[in-house]
């Protein structure tokens, strides 16, 4: 995710000074973070979780090391990316939509012939993060194309340009655009599974839950869904907590309309598809709000704790654990490959 370059906030002051990042956030890691003990990430966790909170020098310091990020990492694509097996096709900024914003990177292993497809959005507190961030793309592709899929990993808009249901949408009309292409790509368009991290788990099940969204544009039933580590299926009940994460009230404001709108638990009206609601049993808000949500749908929603941490949950899928093995299981329950 974008965020990760606010490593440098918390890592030696010359790595810092590197990225251009510690001056530009300093008040922020005060006013938010300077309680936070440094090392394991923390410090990183508490920037992200004050996404929306953070000053605009900040953001845009943060905005600033992303461009150069995925600058870096399409220059290393072109002449061959480390992280991508050989043989890989990759197509960048497919647009599936007008917003610039709106576009994915589809990943293909050679001759595809009815190959099953994942879609993955990236996480960023609905503020930060691209299809390119690190961890989205690396361990899945080199997991899941030698057994035959196709990748395709997805822009959304971000606040303050799209508040979460328009994300939503956006991701609802890019699933919509990979069952029509699907074919052309040599993908099968029945076997095809929705993925996201974090706030892109949340885009993920809530598009799975509200039929409203695919509706709009033409989507079809998919195999089934994989969220990787929200704790946002209930805005409702998160919103009416006294200690919820104050970024929340930038990203989901005042209105109680809005926050069930946006709540995947409160959206199960209709048939539910099969979905593996991956936790982090190291947050003590993650696998409660999965448990709670797939209580609601009738055995459609399966669980599955992990200990590891929230990044990591996204960055090591694909890694060869037995987490990534269980992630299989799910998929092979569903029809794929």
């Amino acid at each position: 995710m974008a965020l990760a370059a606010l490593a440098a906030c918390s890592g030696p002051p010359a790595l810092a000074q590197q990225f251009g990042l510690m001056q530009a956030c300093r008040g922020d890691f005060q006013a938010h973070c300077s309680g936070v003990a440094p090392g394991g990430g923390r410090i990183i966790e508490c920037m992200r979780q004050h996404a929306s909170e953070l000053s605009a020098g900040c953001r845009a310091a943060i905005a600033s090391q992303e461009t150069k990020m995925m600058t870096k990492m399409a220059a290393k694509a072109e002449g061959g990316d480390a992280h991508v097996p050989a043989g890989v096709t990759v197509r960048r900024n497919i647009a599936y939509g007008t917003a610039p914003a709106q576009l994915m990177d589809i990943y293909a292993p050679q001759k595809p012939a009815h190959a099953p497809i994942i879609v993955m959005v990236h996480g960023g507190a609905w503020a930060f993060g691209s299809k390119t961030s690190a961890g989205v793309v690396e361990n899945k592709v080199a997991h899941w194309l030698p057994q035959g899929f196709i990748f395709v990993s997805v822009e959304t808009r971000l606040l303050p340009k799209a508040d979460p249901v328009q994300q939503a949408g956006d991701v609802a009309a890019a699933l919509a655009s990979v069952e029509r292409n699907a074919a052309s790509w040599g993908g099968d368009p029945s076997k095809i599974v929705l993925m996201g991290h974090s706030a892109g788990a949340h885009l993920v099940a809530l598009v799975t839950t509200d039929h409203a969204l695919g509706q709009k544009v033409g989507l079809r039933p998919w195999a089934g869904t994989v969220a990787l580590d929200s704790a946002a299926y209930d805005i409702i009940k998160i919103m009416q907590q006294p200690g919820h994460p104050p970024f929340y009230d930038k990203v989901f404001g005042k209105d109680p309309r809005f926050w069930a709108e946006a709540s995947p638990a409160l959206q199960l009206k209709g048939p539910v598809l099969p979905m593996l609601l991956v936790c982090s049993s190291l947050r003590s808000d993650s696998c409660p709000q999965a448990k709670a949500f797939a209580a609601k749908t009738g055995g459609k929603a399966q669980v599955l704790p992990v200990a590891l941490k929230h990044m990591q949950i996204d960055s090591e899928l694909g890694a060869g654990n037995d987490y990534t093995q269980q992630v299989d299981a799910f998929l092979r329950s569903i029809g794929l490959p």
